[in-house]
């Protein structure tokens, strides 16, 4: 990395503190440039990349590099951090401040592990964590989807219309088999929870603020449930 690309990376880490600063580093022409972008996680310790800014960057380069900033903060990646970098594509450099520690990362087969993994809303959350499951127990791939924070109190209904979409049917509750989905309505106005059902009364799920594990379903979860889905492929 030049000098110059590690001041700029620098000095936007330091001018977004305490919230995490997102760039790119581009190469056009042999030449290395750092191309700082707009955060628009609504959380302090995540960030997501402006789609705009992400296509302004690759108008200026090959993309090489994802740059993201952890505020007070190890370098170190998170969970979600490698599931993003595998997402992206790219390496990624993350840069500790005001510590100024460093720390690359690039794409290399990593999966978050269904069990124990740290809720970061749209990389590592309940829906992250269906299509995970889908992928590596029945080798289904569902369809992502776009989900900004708090999706369900801004009108959206994204579950009941997006597990349509990747095609899913309404199923009654007497007749979960394994491997169906439960949806759930948590403190919201919308349908916004989802999990996997084991069998034996057992699912498997990602609540906000929590790691993700197995659950009974059952009391709070059966009470606060609304819709049972079965995919095509199981029917």
């Amino acid at each position: 990395m030049k000098p110059k690309t590690f001041a700029d990376i620098k000095a936007h880490a330091e001018a977004e503190f305490p919230r995490e600063c997102c760039g790119i580093i581009t190469i056009r022409k042999g030449k290395e440039t750092y191309v700082p972008c707009r955060n628009i996680s609504a959380g302090v310790d995540q960030f997501s990349i402006h789609p705009e800014d992400y296509a302004a960057a690759e108008d200026r380069g090959s993309i090489v590099k994802i740059v993201h900033s952890h505020p007070n903060g190890s370098p170190s990646p998170s969970q979600a951090d490698r599931v993003g970098c595998e997402a992206s594509g790219v390496p990624w450099f993350i840069i500790g401040f005001p510590s100024l520690e460093t720390y690359e990362l690039a794409p290399s087969g990593y999966a978050a592990p269904l069990i124990g993994r740290v809720f970061s809303h749209g990389v590592l959350d309940c829906y992250s964590l269906i299509r995970d499951y889908y992928r590596q127990e029945l080798r289904l791939e569902l369809p992502d989807f776009e989900r900004e924070n708090e999706w369900w109190l801004k009108g959206q209904d994204l579950y009941r219309e997006n597990f349509k979409k990747a095609g899913f049917s309404p199923i009654a509750v007497e007749d979960l088999r394994p491997h169906d989905v439960i949806l759930m309505q948590i403190s919201a106005p919308k349908t916004n929870h989802g999990a996997v059902y084991l069998g034996d009364g057992k699912i498997l799920h990602h609540p906000m603020n929590r790691l993700s594990g197995r659950d009974v379903f059952g009391g709070f979860w059966l009470k606060n449930a609304t819709v049972f889905l079965r995919h095509e492929a199981l029917a």
